[in-house]
Parts: structure tokens; sequence; C-alpha cells
């Protein structure tokens, strides 16, 4: 199986950085994007329909309130370095806000980004799958 961060980096001559020494905004930015990509992927996937539909779907789960959600729930199952980049994220400082959300419900999907980024920077895609089935739990999308 072909890792797409590493794959991506060979095709385009980008060097190896350490993780651990980007910044929690920088992690919750790719963190968004793949987060955001693996519900597109896990909304397509269950069939064609209009695209309104797609994005209404997708939407009511990359949302700051229901990263949020998913957070308590994934809370209890991280590992100590986990929570740590949990923790970075959450208590960055962001210079803005996603509307439609509270502070802390902003903060703790921006760590629940965060771990996301860093766990795909990390290549630990398995883990990163696990938690997003754990912090989705039974929701229909």
């Amino acid at each position: 199986m072909i890792e797409i961060d590493k794959y991506i980096k060979q095709q385009f001559d980008i060097g190896d950085v350490d993780i651990r020494t980007y910044s929690p905004l920088t992690l919750a930015y790719i963190g968004d994007g793949i987060f955001d990509l693996v519900i597109r992927s896990i909304v397509v996937g269950k069939g064609n329909t209009k695209a309104s539909q797609l994005h209404k779907r997708t939407s009511n789960v990359v949302k700051a309130a229901s990263q949020s959600e998913m957070m308590e729930r994934l809370l209890p199952v991280l590992t100590e370095e986990e929570q740590a980049v949990y923790k970075r994220g959450r208590n960055a400082k962001s210079p803005t806000m996603a509307k439609n959300a509270t502070m802390s419900d902003y903060r703790r999907a921006t760590g629940f980004e965060a771990l996301m980024g860093y766990l795909y920077l990390d290549n630990q895609v398995e883990r990163m799958m696990e938690l997003i089935k754990i912090g989705l739990g039974d929701a229909e999308l």
C-alpha cells in the first residue's frame, strides 16, 4: 500500500521534516484537510447523490461542534502522546474563530484537527482511522 504523504513528498521532491517541530495550528491545518477528505470519501462511498446533499452530510460532521463531540468520545482512548498533541492544538491561540461555534467547541475542534494532522504526517493512518471510527460512533453519514 502506498503512503500518500511519502508519495507526495517523493513526487514533489519535498524533504522530511520532524513533525514535532510543527506548530499546533500547522498540524490542525493539514488535519482539517485530511479529516474532510476521509468524511467526503465515506459520504461519496455511500452512493451517488446531489452535490448539495453530499455537502450537507459532510458539513454536519466536519463542523466544530461535531468534532468537539468526537473528542469527548476519544479522550479516554488516547495515548499520552496523542493527548499531548490534542492539548497543544486545543490551547493554541488562533487568530480566527469558526462561525456558529462556541469558543470551547472551536478549541476542542482545533485540538482534534491537530491530532488528525499529527497522525497523518506521522504515517499513523490506521490509528487515525481507528480514532475517527470511535469518534463517529453511530453517527449517520
